[in-house]
């Protein structure tokens, strides 16, 4: 068998011809255009839509305790009870222990310091570690104890590390506070350290500023005379300012005797 029909002018020997003219004469391969709509969507469709996430929905605010419920506490047993169930403060989460109080429900004299720290939530009383024994020897020099006034703070669980408590978990005890210093009936309250005056006393002056100086808190239809003074734990740190207690302490003590009955 021959060659019977010519196909160019000049024979070609392919398999001497180079990798040039092999893909030369090879046919174009079929590739899709980069401009073709993509797939399941037409070109006037226009492009897919961007999803972006959608954003998270704020957390509800904490639960607040109700005027009702409170009123409803006619003792501080009761009013310990509806502080123990109560879910409106995260630091009840992190804390040990409930730290309600101590000393005489029916004392003259009402003390309130700032938050529970490591030896209270232990034990679940305020002012039981070093500054508390500071406390009472102060209490001891003007002729009062544990049986003769009466303890809390502004918020009743242990901050995570002793810190300051935010003015959100002090407003979430306040109405607590509030009622517990109604079923007392101090003749008179002491505020200890900064924290604790400029929150019961509604005010933003430094506690140098503060201290020393008598005040009224209005609690129901009572006005008790409020006097504050230097945090324990600042005398802890500070001793050179315990001239400073040492007359708040005096006034205190001529207060009592002014007003004994």
């Amino acid at each position: 068998m021959g060659v019977d029909e010519a196909i160019g002018d000049e024979p070609v020997d392919r398999f001497a011809a180079g990798p040039e003219m092999a893909a030369k004469d090879r046919p174009p391969l079929d590739r899709p255009a980069l401009d073709r709509p993509a797939v399941g969507r037409s070109a006037r469709e226009g492009p897919a839509p961007t999803l972006r996430p959608r954003p998270a929905s704020p957390a509800p605010p904490a639960a607040a305790a109700s005027p009702e419920s409170l009123e409803a506490a006619n003792t501080l047993s009761e009013l310990e009870a509806l502080v123990a169930q109560f879910e409106g403060c995260a630091l009840k989460r992190t804390a040990k222990s409930l730290c309600f109080s101590r000393g005489n429900a029916e004392a003259r004299v009402m003390l309130i310091g700032e938050a529970p720290g490591r030896d209270e939530d232990l034990q679940g009383k305020p002012f039981v570690g070093r500054a508390g024994k500071l406390l009472d020897r102060m209490l001891a020099a003007i002729g009062l104890s544990e049986e003769t006034v009466y303890i809390t703070n502004t918020i009743y669980w242990r901050p995570p590390g002793n810190r300051t408590p935010t003015p959100q978990e002090i407003g979430a005890c306040a109405p607590f506070l509030a009622r517990q210093i109604e079923l007392v009936q101090p003749d008179m309250l002491v505020l200890l350290g900064g924290a604790a005056a400029k929150h019961i006393l509604g005010v933003t002056e430094g506690i140098m500023r503060l201290r020393g100086k008598w005040k009224i808190y209005k609690s129901g239809d009572r006005d008790i005379p409020t006097l504050a003074t230097l945090h324990p734990a600042y005398l802890l740190r500070n001793p050179e300012a315990k001239r400073y207690v040492w007359r708040d302490l005096m006034a205190i003590k001529a207060r009592l005797e002014e007003t004994k009955e």
